[in-house]
């Protein structure tokens, strides 16, 4: 079953990094071989390994491609509610916008902590990679308060409650829990510093 991830006019590279995109992210690594990924992008054995020597390879360029498209889109959504102007107020409709599915397609939790728990073991690049992402999180969230000598222990709080919620909302299917605790430990730090 091919996934319609508008992959016409693009490169052979481009077709494979977004087919395991869509595959990566809504069925789990490990669970998505190379052979598939290859069928549904529509290229041969041999254009495959030239752009990705190994499937390794392939899951750091995901997580790469992942890692840009995620923080470009938070970025904007922080500054869409509000950005400083609301600060840490903007965090909740944010995650709102990706948890019930109106940004960045179907919500399946985070990409960087799912491959963490199937692949951080066996390969520790993931879990760098997932390190470098979070930190550009907090850096997001930080560039949101105002100044204080505690804006950084309130930005690495607040992006510890956004990882929260994230995994609350995957497992229990229902993001409003997880947005309305969100809400209230943003108020709450944002009150104290």
């Amino acid at each position: 079953m091919t996934h319609d991830i508008g992959t016409g006019d693009l490169s052979a590279r481009e077709r494979i990094l977004r087919t395991a995109h869509h595959l990566f992210y809504a069925e789990g690594i490990r669970a998505t071989g190379i052979d598939r990924v290859i069928a549904e992008a529509g290229v041969t054995k041999v254009t495959f390994y030239r752009h990705f020597p190994s499937k390794n390879d392939l899951i750091q360029a995901y997580l790469n491609h992942r890692h840009e498209q995620w923080i470009k889109w938070f970025t904007e959504a922080l500054e869409r509610h509000g950005g400083t102007s609301a600060g840490a107020q903007a965090i909740p409709p944010a995650m709102k916008e990706w948890f019930c599915g109106q940004a960045l397609g179907d919500f399946r939790g985070c990409a960087f902590l799912n491959g963490v728990s199937e692949l951080g073991p066996v390969l520790p690049a993931v879990v760098e990679t997932t390190r470098q992402h979070k930190q550009q999180m907090t850096d997001a969230i930080e560039a949101l308060l105002p100044q204080s000598h505690r804006r950084r222990r309130t930005a690495e709080a607040l992006a510890t409650a956004v990882d929260g919620a994230i995994v609350q909302s995957q497992y229990s299917g229902d993001p409003a829990p997880a947005l309305s605790a969100l809400q209230l430990i943003a108020d709450l730090l944002t009150t104290a510093a």
